[in-house]
């Protein structure tokens, strides 16, 4: 059975591939902190599906957590100029698709 909210956090991941490589080309760490955090959001969300109670809403959170620190990521490598707009427009398009499920998850 599909999980709409994780299947899309796997879409973003596909998404990232180039803007993460060229943030890593700049800024290694932010580069590597942002994958672990777009890793995140996907395990995270696929670890709440098999829990239950409040153990599987705490999981939603840490996506949602980890979503947002990927969205402040790709807004950092954007304001030092790594890349610009357009070409992290699809990501955050995702990525906005992924924090407002996990908000509806968690409210």
């Amino acid at each position: 059975m599909a999980f709409d909210a994780l299947e899309i956090a796997i879409a973003l991941c596909a998404a990232l591939r180039g803007p993460l490589e060229r943030l890593r080309q700049h800024d290694p760490d932010l580069a590597d902190q942002a994958r672990r955090a777009a890793n995140g959001v996907a395990l995270q969300l696929s670890e709440a599906r098999r829990r239950s109670g409040k153990d599987r809403l705490n999981r939603y959170r840490m996506a949602a957590g980890s979503a947002d620190e990927l969205h402040t990521a790709l807004r950092l490598g954007q304001a030092w100029g790594y890349f610009d707009a357009a070409s992290i427009a699809e990501p955050l398009a995702l990525l906005d698709r992924v924090q407002a499920m996990c908000w509806r998850l968690t409210h």
